[in-house]
């Protein structure tokens, strides 16, 4: 073990044994709280650490393996709320005895921060609070935080072949999360993102109380569309509205690997994805293995026949070499089986499963891109995805709706300046800080090579792909200038009406982790 290690390795030991002296006082005092807030309603059931049970619910929906290391410090105690008195009793027990409070819904944050901390806390997760109430005649659907994406498409479909909702291409991401920081996914050139698409939410304040778009006012509803909605209260639910989709769409999914072409192909769909029309959505999965091959995986979906895709794609990209045989005509339903890479005979049934199908340990970044990148720069991607172990970049189109929205229209910025934006991924499964400092290092460097091809002043990332490297502080306690460094590269001018928001409605910055909107310090508004 390295000196650093055996340091870490110490402190966690000493943090242990002061959790443990105090545990006893803080659960007993924390858990009558609970039950003189929530005496009206059915017991809330809580996981208390070194059960079977607590363990299992711990790692249930955690996707990052990384972060279910012994050196990682665990939740004092974790909440799993069923209905939404159980979470406001949460929040008004955690303040009053000074507990930070984690909200998990489906566990996708890729820095763990839904149920990691670097202070004592408490997780309160919400996969018991998901109903998903659709309503075809209104054209709208509630949908509580703690549902997946999956089961928002199912119930969706359930009702109706001819709606659906623009958000992301993974089943088992949660909802609370994913529509506050944005929500792309391939319906965003016809639709927009999911935040673009939400019309009422229900959410607790640092309070206590339990707001909707009408009493929270149009500041904080605007905030918490693409914001980061765990800055500003725990979500509770979203009114989302459908879209039409049509009964019959078209998928495809290409592979070509560099002896393919795959090389002049990725440069020619930074030209032309954009440009497309709407209804057209093509994204490019770049997956490399260490010192074999590199791959291009062109997946496609488009919102009509088959025999009006191919004309296009045969104007438009002939490169490609698409024919009728590699398209299926299917149900939009089908199509998000299809994004999600299950056979398109697969049972529906399987957007209800919670659970990944394979979980590994990765560390994600994410660029935004304004101009093609050359050919040059390319080759010098592959290059160095020949030294990682399973790299991967995601390449998803602008155009269309995104790229209409204006920029302050919800905090969520990227719109009219990009061609696409970049989900940087690798990957692996030997356990091991030695092996997970190789990966995330080779990931550093990478992403300091990328930096002549992709948008600069700021460089741009995603909240929903949040990066800790852009900075970060010790329990969300930045000033406005430490928090700025990556607070403008998510939200860019959208950061400072943010910062307001956040000083208005929570004060106290009760709601925080190490990259939230602890900002106030150095404001005072009115």
């Amino acid at each position: 073990m390295g000196t650093m290690s055996s340091l870490f390795y110490a402190f966690f030991v000493m943090l242990s044994i002061s959790y443990a002296a105090s545990s006893s006082s803080i659960h007993d005092n924390f858990l009558k709280c609970l039950s003189f807030h929530s005496n009206q309603s059915p017991k809330i059931p809580i996981y208390i650490p070194n059960t079977s049970s607590y363990s299992s619910i711990l790692q249930s929906s955690v996707q990052n393996l990384r972060f279910l290391s012994s050196t990682i410090p665990k939740p004092q105690l974790i909440v799993t709320p069923l209905d939404d008195s159980h979470v406001q009793a949460s929040v008004i027990c955690c303040r009053k005895h000074g507990l930070q409070l984690k909200v998990r819904s489906g566990g996708h944050d890729y820095e763990g921060l839904s149920y990691t901390s670097d202070v004592p806390f408490i997780v309160v997760d919400l996969a018991n609070i998901r109903s998903v109430d659709v309503d075809v005649e209104d054209g709208s659907a509630w949908v509580q935080a703690g549902a997946t994406l999956g089961e928002v498409y199912y119930n969706i479909a359930k009702k109706s072949r001819t709606h659906g909702f623009p958000a992301g291409t993974c089943p088992t991401v949660g909802v609370g999360g994913h529509f506050s920081g944005g929500g792309y996914g391939a319906l965003v050139r016809k639709f927009g993102l999911a935040a673009d698409n939400i019309i009422d939410a229900r959410l607790v304040n640092a309070k206590g109380e339990i707001l909707d778009r009408k009493s929270m006012g149009e500041d904080l509803f605007w905030a918490i569309r693409g914001g980061g909605g765990g800055s500003f209260g725990v979500i509770l639910s979203w009114k989302i509205k459908l879209v039409p989709v049509p009964q019959t769409v078209t998928v495809f999914t290409v592979t070509r690997n560099l002896e393919q072409g795959a090389t002049e192909l990725v440069h020619k769909w930074q030209s032309i994805a954009h440009t497309l029309p709407r209804e057209l959505f093509i994204r490019v999965l770049i997956i490399g293995k260490a010192n074999t091959t590199i791959s291009a995986l062109f997946q496609t979906l488009y919102l009509g026949r088959s025999k009006q895709l191919l004309k296009e794609m045969n104007q438009s990209f002939p490169e490609l070499g698409i024919k009728s045989s590699d398209c299926a005509e299917v149900s939009w339903i089908q199509s998000v089986l299809s994004f999600a890479f299950f056979p398109l005979n697969e049972s529906v049934n399987v957007l209800l499963n919670r659970t990944q199908i394979t979980t590994r340990s990765f560390k994600a970044k994410s660029d935004f891109v304004k101009e093609p990148i050359p050919i040059i720069g390319l080759k010098g991607i592959w290059k160095r995805f020949f030294e990682a172990n399973e790299p991967m970049m995601i390449w998803s189109p602008y155009g269309g709706r995104i790229s209409e929205i204006g920029e302050s229209n919800i905090p969520f910025f990227h719109r009219k300046e990009y061609i696409y934006e970049i989900q940087h991924l690798v990957y692996w499964d030997k356990e091991g800080i030695e092996v997970a400092n190789k990966n995330i290092n080779w990931m550093k460097r990478f992403y300091r090579y990328m930096a002549p091809y992709v948008s600069k002043s700021p460089r741009a990332a995603y909240i929903n792909y949040r990066d800790l490297d852009l900075g970060q502080s010790k329990n969300g306690t930045a000033t406005y200038s430490q928090a700025r460094a990556w607070g403008v590269k998510y939200f860019n001018k959208n950061f400072e009406k943010l910062v307001q928001v956040k000083s208005k409605f929570d004060p106290d910055n009760f709601f925080r982790n190490e990259q939230k909107h602890s900002l106030i310090i150095e404001f005072s508004y009115t």
